[in-house]
């Protein structure tokens, strides 16, 4: 992904740290409000970056099972959940 024109690297970082804990407290406080795109698995968009969070909830712990770039390898992580 090609810097934001006028956008310092360093910001951009910033950035997408702050969407990534948002998505992180969006989905501790929501977990079910996701979309489901696999049996037990749930992938929370990120705002202003081609990511998703991907997770799953097991015993009521939230378990994030990987930050996946949705246009490159949209299915990354989901070999990494155990299967039920």
């Amino acid at each position: 992904m090609k810097p934001l024109r006028g956008t310092k690297p360093r910001l951009l970082g910033y950035g997408f740290l702050d969407e990534f804990n948002r998505a992180v407290r969006l989905v501790t406080t929501f977990p079910e409000l996701y979309q489901l795109i696999n049996p037990g698995i749930r992938r929370c968009l990120l705002n202003r970056f081609p990511y998703g969070l991907v997770y799953g909830v097991d015993d009521g712990m939230i378990v994030i099972v990987a930050v996946a770039d949705v246009k490159r390898r949209p299915l990354y992580g989901f070999d990494r959940l155990p299967e039920k």
